[in-house]
C-alpha cells in the first residue's frame, strides 16, 4: 500500500507541476503576443499605412493578403514572425524598437 500510495503521490505533483508550467507559457506567450501587436500596430500608425494600403505594399512585395485577414491577425497579436518581418519590410521600416 506504501508503494501505491507514493506512486499516486508522485503522479499527481508532476501532473501539478505540468499545470502550472503550461500556464505560466500562456501568460508568457499572451504577453509576447500583445508585444508584437502593439509593436505592429504603432509601425504602421508612425507609417501612416491604412490597413488597404497595407495590402497593396505587401502585394508590390509579392505577399497575398486581404484587409480583413490583416485585420485578424493584427487583432489576435499571434502573427508569425515571417507576417511580421513581411510588414515591417512592405513598409519600409528600416529598424523596429522593441522596448
Amino acid at each position: 500500500m506504501g508503494r501505491w500510495l507514493t506512486k499516486f503521490v508522485s503522479l499527481m505533483m508532476a501532473f501539478i507541476i505540468r499545470q502550472n508550467a503550461s500556464a505560466m507559457t500562456e501568460g508568457v506567450e499572451e504577453h509576447w503576443d500583445t508585444r508584437v501587436k502593439a509593436i505592429l500596430k504603432a509601425e504602421l500608425k508612425r507609417k501612416g499605412v491604412t490597413y488597404a494600403q497595407l495590402v497593396e505594399k505587401l502585394a508590390a512585395v509579392g505577399v497575398k493578403e486581404t484587409e480583413p485577414n490583416i485585420r485578424t491577425k493584427l487583432a489576435r497579436g499571434k502573427s508569425a514572425a515571417i507576417f511580421t518581418i513581411q510588414v515591417m519590410s512592405a513598409i519600409g521600416a528600416k529598424q523596429i524598437n522593441i522596448t
